[in-house]
């Protein structure tokens, strides 16, 4: 009897032991990503003079630095350096992409702009406003904002000012399916026709935003008077919902700055397939 007890208990705590090490493989975030950043905060002056005008270019770059996939590290990097920099420097690591974006972007500045401010400098203009029209920066942020189980959300922040009235800023977002490794798009998470429905409810959500009751409401605050409410691709999603970011002059002018309208999961149920498995309300 005693030893019938002994190799019962002993076949239920291997059987609890293959439970757990099963369900921590389920949990596991798809390829153990870590994470590491570079960082690049340089100033150039035209003609190399500190008394002259000049421009600075920042950068925050996060990349993919350690995965139990090298596969998906590397490709993960090709989307994180194509979207924060372009596709020509899709193929080069984080540092030489780095370097040279930051080489290119003074280079330019200072080929584009030494000619026209010497000519100005000779005419003798207004020293003050010759400083402020060419006074330069550019800022690039890529940063990872959510990394659970087979979901990775990117997510990039640019600005830059070449002289005028104010600069421009903008953000972006990249949702990827780790198993994939490909973005995920509106029609891989919705079914069927499901723009209008959609659009009537980014609508509802913004007149709730605003303590609005009528869609004229919220036109008369700015809202749609630079772009029409539609769906967009420029989304994230988190625990919350789905999240459409628009951008600064999409669908409301400058001073309003950009709208982001989150919708839940719940609200959106009837017309959203999980078939990939990248929805957060399924995690």
């Amino acid at each position: 009897m005693k030893k019938q007890y002994v190799s019962l208990l002993v076949i239920l705590l291997a059987a609890s032991g293959f439970l757990f090490s099963c369900g921590n493989t389920m949990n596991k975030n798809v390829g153990a990503l870590e994470f590491d950043s570079i960082q690049v905060n340089e100033t150039a002056h035209l003609f190399g003079d500190t008394a002259k005008p000049g421009c600075n270019i920042t950068i925050n770059f996060a990349y993919a630095s350690k995965s139990s996939d090298e596969k998906l590290k590397d490709s993960l990097n090709t989307y994180f350096l194509s979207a924060c920099f372009g596709d020509k420097y899709m193929t080069m690591t984080p540092e030489e992409a780095v370097k040279a974006y930051k080489e290119t972007y003074i280079q330019d500045y200072l080929k584009d702009l030494e000619p026209m401010y010497a000519k100005d400098e000779a005419e003798k203009e207004d020293s003050a406003s010759i400083s402020a029209w060419y006074s330069y920066y550019k800022g690039v942020e890529g940063h990872v904002q959510y990394y659970k189980k087979n979901l990775l959300v990117y997510r990039i922040d640019y600005n830059e000012f070449t002289g005028g009235a104010h600069g421009i800023y903008m953000s972006t977002f990249l949702n990827m399916d780790l198993r994939t490794l490909s973005p995920i798009r509106l029609d891989d998470i919705f079914v069927g026709e499901y723009q209008e429905a959609l659009t009537d409810l980014l609508w509802n959500q913004l007149m709730a935003d605003n303590n609005a009751t009528t869609r004229q409401e919220v036109e008369e605050m700015g809202y749609t008077s630079t772009g029409d409410l539609e769906p967009t691709e420029n989304f994230y999603l988190s625990e919350k919902g789905i999240t459409f970011y628009y951008n600064i002059y999409e669908i409301a002018p400058y001073v309003m700055g950009p709208v982001e309208i989150t919708l839940p999961y719940e609200i959106m149920s009837h017309l959203l397939s999980d078939e990939k498995g990248v929805l957060i309300m399924n995690s």
